[in-house]
């Protein structure tokens, strides 16, 4: 079994995972990692479902090996202190302590009731367009400030507040900046959330941070490190499916027409969509706590096990024929939102954000095009999220 050398994050094509993934065979390889110690790459579906669900596979970064140079810590902070309130990298019982807090708030039943309000910051957001007139930059005009607008709604961030920490996110997940730099804008945007908790407390509102602060259940830091991973989980990642997505969706028009005509096709489209492109691309990333037999393989205690979601997503013992794109696809299964105790707490509100919107925007500009040639549309391969840095379209 030949040796993968870290982990691939450069697409040939920004619609195909790396093509190293595509010429390799199996759905477990052994890695070198950026510090040079040896791990895992899961490119199989089974596999990785069975990873994401087994506790004997730590969530927590301590003890990881870095699967790309650029997450390699700084020297003297190889074992980097979790924020208080950071459950995503938590594991049971401190995760479940957080997440049991919060599920109510990410229910179907509570994402029923915001339905109506996340149409109208979508058809808000499609006025200006319309108003501003071509051409337009669809990330800035449209990604970027619904997710934005409906996670301030949410969180109850004002909303002109909003360029702070899109800024400060954006600079956070940025592999062409300095870890050091990452770690700034982290923090930039932590302090500007503490400030935000204190204003909570003092004059609570009806929103999730003015609940979470009333319950009384956690403290200030916790607080701050739940506010700091529900605002940056809800928007960056669906704004990069936005702009990604809608990249694809213009790049193939016959598959664009079914979204805009066929009403019961947004929900298998977006499932396809998160299928197809896998955005999140480094991880998730797990550390062995024993040996774990795997694939015939057996994964010693204290390795790293990093899963390729762009390979998972495309093994094709589960989703037959995976190179193609098919929005009426049944992709339910996709692993782009996780899977196991420490799947999305936010994938319901994810879902509804992209079933209304790219219907939506493809409806009000049935003539939307790009307005550069597709190969001309600058990437960002080197963020922690994979997506467009800008979509110029017209119509």
């Amino acid at each position: 079994m030949e040796n993968l050398e870290t982990l691939p994050l450069e697409r040939e094509d920004p619609f195909e995972p790396p093509a190293v993934l595509k010429e390799i065979h199996g759905p477990l390889h052994p890695m070198t990692y950026a510090d040079g110690r040896p791990g895992w790459l899961v490119t199989g579906y089974a596999e990785a479902r069975a990873v994401l669900d087994d506790p004997r596979f730590s969530n927590t970064s301590q003890g990881a090996a870095p699967p790309v140079k650029e997450l390699t810590p700084p020297e003297g902070l190889a074992d980097l202190v979790i924020p208080p309130g950071f459950f995503i990298a938590m594991d049971n019982p401190e995760h479940s302590r957080y997440r049991r807090l919060l599920t109510g708030h990410f229910s179907m039943r509570k994402m029923r009731r915001l339905e109506p309000r996340i149409q109208e910051i979508i058809d808000g957001q499609l006025d200006e367009m319309a108003r501003a007139g071509a051409p337009a930059d669809l990330v800035t005009a449209f990604a970027l400030p619904i997710p934005s607008l409906v996670i301030c709604e949410l969180l109850g961030v004002p909303y002109g507040e909003r360029a702070h920490f899109q800024n400060a996110t954006a600079q956070a997940v940025n592999f062409d900046n300095s870890i050091e730099e990452r770690g700034a804008a982290g923090a930039e945007l932590m302090g500007y959330l503490s400030e935000l908790v204190g204003r909570k407390r003092a004059e609570p509102g009806e929103d999730l941070l003015s609940e979470l602060v009333s319950g009384g259940e956690l403290t200030h830091e916790e607080l701050t490190g739940v506010a700091t991973l529900l605002l940056t989980a809800g928007h960056e990642t669906t704004a990069n499916m936005l702009g990604l997505g809608t990249f694809l969706l213009l790049c193939r028009p016959e598959q664009a027409k079914l979204v805009r005509t066929d009403p019961g096709v947004a929900e298998s489209a977006v499932e396809e969509l998160m299928r197809y492109l896998s955005i999140v691309h480094i991880g998730p990333i797990r550390v062995a706590r024993a040996d774990v037999p795997l694939a015939g393989q057996t994964i010693k205690a204290g390795q790293t096990v990093t899963i390729s979601l762009p390979a998972v997503n495309r093994d094709t013992t589960r989703f037959p024929d995976p190179g193609r794109f098919d929005v009426t696809r049944q992709a339910g299964q996709q692993l782009g939102f996780g899977h196991g105790i420490h799947q999305c707490l936010g994938q319901q509100l994810a879902r509804l954000e992209m079933r209304l919107a790219y219907p939506a925007l493809l409806r009000r500009f049935p003539g939307l095009r790009l307005a550069v040639p597709d190969g001309e549309v600058p990437m960002r391969p080197r963020a922690t999220i994979y997506g467009v840095a800008a979509l110029p379209v017209t119509w």
